[in-house]
């Protein structure tokens, strides 16, 4: 099997367990040079876009391959809940899934079962990447059981309505809040500051502490402050900005200022 990345001797999903902060961000550009250049860069996880990217399952696979032997974690953001999907990319050595537009414990579980074998899950056993392709899948199966990743997006107020029951599904490490569909949902789409959105965000925050789970956030603008604010919020599974973004604020930052 393809060995997870792990620093300082600890494991992501450990690192998700014991509720310390680590930096991820997306990818959207299904090119091999932009996950090596931002694995390298020292990210402790890199998430391989398919809900909102042109990324095909084999571009998906190169770009794991690349984050992996770059040292670094990917996972994939599915484009939907699919039981299908979830077990291609993770048979693609993908090391963990974050599943969109989860809004009940039911949906919760289906997205376990995807990633997990009988007896926990339903997932499909095939000999692909992960498995070493076919000559390691004993080691492998182990692995999933123990190390694979499950994280929830949420993403819509009725996720919020339903988060305890979601956060108390078995197999959930984690969740990470889609800001601009969240106040999407509100009628409110990138609003962050009105109180509707504000009063959601405080829901979910409260219902992790209470259960002891992780929470996470994507920051989407690449902006240090706005980083550091909601690591001070509380948050420690983050997501920095994406690969395309990060291009195109330095080009018209300096361009800018070349101008002027």
């Amino acid at each position: 099997m393809m060995i997870p990345a792990k620093t300082d001797n600890m494991s992501l999903k450990q690192k998700l367990k014991n509720n310390i902060l680590t930096i991820g961000s997306w990818i959207t550009v299904g090119h091999p040079a932009i996950a090596e250049i931002m694995a390298q860069s020292g990210f402790d996880w890199l998430t391989v876009d398919m809900e909102h990217s042109a990324i095909t399952l084999t571009e998906a696979q190169q770009l794991i391959q690349v984050i992996e032997l770059s040292g670094c974690v990917p996972l994939v953001r599915v484009g939907s809940n699919d039981p299908n999907l979830i077990k291609r990319v993770m048979d693609a050595g993908s090391h963990g899934v974050i599943v969109p537009m989860v809004n009940s414990a039911e949906d919760a579980e289906a997205a376990v079962k995807a990633v997990k074998y009988p007896p926990v899950g339903t997932r499909g056993v095939g000999l692909a990447r992960a498995q070493g392709y076919g000559v390691d899948f004993e080691n492998y199966k182990s692995w999933v059981e123990q190390e694979s990743i499950v994280i929830v997006q949420i993403e819509h107020i009725e996720a919020v309505r339903n988060i305890e029951e979601i956060l108390q599904t078995e197999g959930v490490d984690g969740f990470i809040i889609g800001p601009y569909d969240l106040s999407g949902s509100l009628g409110m789409p990138g609003e962050f500051n009105e109180p509707e959105v504000h009063e959601a965000l405080e829901t979910v925050k409260k219902a992790a502490k209470k259960m002891g789970i992780i929470s996470g956030f994507h920051v989407v603008p690449p902006e240090l402050s706005q980083l550091n604010g909601k690591i001070d919020e509380g948050y420690r599974f983050v997501a920095y900005s994406l690969d395309s973004l990060f291009l195109a604020e330095t080009c018209l930052r300096d361009l800018a200022k070349i101008k002027k």
